[in-house]
């Protein structure tokens, strides 16, 4: 059975951050290295306290909320190390940080989304992955131009109302 070699894109291996989100990496990176470390490390030395390790909860929480706080930390620094911080938008053309406005063929609704790198993406705040199909097919479109991207339910066509 042969396996088929997908090259990631620099895109894909780097992480392609706003200075926005680059500088809250960098404070949550300093926040745990410096107050968290500090917190938990007294938790355990009061749990060591409490005796018997092999039966103490506490200690066995603040052992578990160490361990997810150093991946935390692992991620953090690989992120900020490894990031590309893009800021060059071209005017009328969607790339990073642009906020682009579409419509589905046939609907007369607009959506609104900001182009951001794969770390910044949330739905909620219609923040949409370069990477992801959508935010891909939009890249380097022009107003009013067409494009479609597939998606579970087939492909969809939309088209750029606006870009800001």
């Amino acid at each position: 059975m042969a396996f088929k070699s997908v090259a990631k894109t620099a895109a894909q291996e780097e992480n392609v951050l706003t200075q926005e989100k680059f500088d809250e990496l960098k404070e949550e990176l300093e926040r745990l290295t410096t107050v968290s470390r500090k917190e938990i490390a007294e938790s355990l030395e009061y749990a060591r306290s409490l005796g018997d390790l092999s039966e103490n909860a506490e200690y066995q929480a603040a052992r578990e909320l160490q361990a997810a706080t150093e991946e935390r930390i692992r991620r953090l620094e690989h992120l900020v190390k490894s990031a590309v911080i893009v800021s060059d938008k071209k005017k009328g053309i969607v790339g990073f940080s642009s906020k682009v406005t579409i419509k589905k063929k046939g609907e007369k609704e607009e959506h609104a989304y900001t182009i951001v790198g794969s770390e910044e993406a949330d739905m909620r705040e219609h923040k949409i992955s370069h990477l992801s199909p959508l935010g891909e097919a939009m890249m380097g479109k022009k107003k009013s131009d067409t494009f479609t991207f597939n998606t579970p339910n087939g492909r969809q066509e939309y088209t750029i109302v606006e870009i800001a």
